[in-house]
């Protein structure tokens, strides 16, 4: 399946000799599929939506709802993506793009950042969540969330301080808040780094929670076979 990979940051240059761009990352995370990417954080979008069969939208450092150019810009190919009825993924920032370009709202949450491991609980099963489990482990990193959903969507999972964990609009497109294609590794260090940011306490409980395992895999096989049916 070819999928447009649509890249909304970049590795930091000092990490990338450690842990890649992130490229690598949901190539690690998707083996199955053939990424086309296009970094639309640097200005570069397909010149038709037609150019591949679905799309999935990355994380950023970058808010939203922020003035850039380049927001806006992929807010409008969400908008076409879901015109044509095209399969999308958004993760992170690409779930919060998807919600904001259909008419949600995203803003900072009220419980602060979310970092570390979280148990998501799953609303409703899906023919695509196969094989079925009720709750889903998946690393977090994360201080905006969908407050307010657009027409036609439905939670599919929620943790007690993220409500909107992973949603859908329509049958052909998905969010998740939570970020399956980072390692434990990469997600440490993003915390001890933005300590000054996040406050001491909130990086000591996202650190301690990286014991328990993770479903990555397994919502990595889920997505999968959403963007596929």
């Amino acid at each position: 399946m070819k999928v447009g990979l649509l890249l909304c940051d970049h590795v930091r240059s000092e990490y990338q000799a450690t842990f890649g761009d992130y490229p690598g990352m949901f190539q690690a995370a998707w083996p199955n599929f053939e990424f086309e990417v296009f970094a639309v954080c640097d200005g570069v979008f397909p010149a038709s939506v037609r150019e591949c069969e679905a799309y999935l939208a990355t994380g950023s450092r970058y808010s939203v709802y922020e003035p850039i150019e380049w927001i806006d810009q992929a807010k409008s190919l969400v908008k076409e993506i879901a015109a044509v009825e095209l399969p999308y993924l958004g993760v992170c920032f690409g779930h919060q793009l998807l919600a904001e370009a259909l008419g949600g709202k995203v803003r900072k949450a009220e419980s602060g950042w979310c970092v570390g491991v979280h148990n998501f609980k799953l609303k409703t099963a899906s023919s695509w969540m196969q094989p079925y489990q009720s709750n889903l482990n998946l690393l977090m990193m994360c201080q905006d969330q969908v407050q307010e959903l657009p027409p036609n969507s439905q939670v599919l999972a929620s943790a007690p301080t993220c409500p909107v964990g992973m949603f859908r609009v329509g049958d052909r497109m998905l969010g998740v808040q939570a970020h399956p294609e980072f390692s434990k590794a990469y997600d440490q260090l993003l915390m001890e780094n933005r300590v000054d940011r996040m406050g001491v306490e909130v990086v000591h409980h996202g650190i301690a929670s990286l014991d328990q395992p993770l479903d990555a895999q397994l919502f990595c096989q889920w997505s999968e076979q959403f963007l596929q049916q």
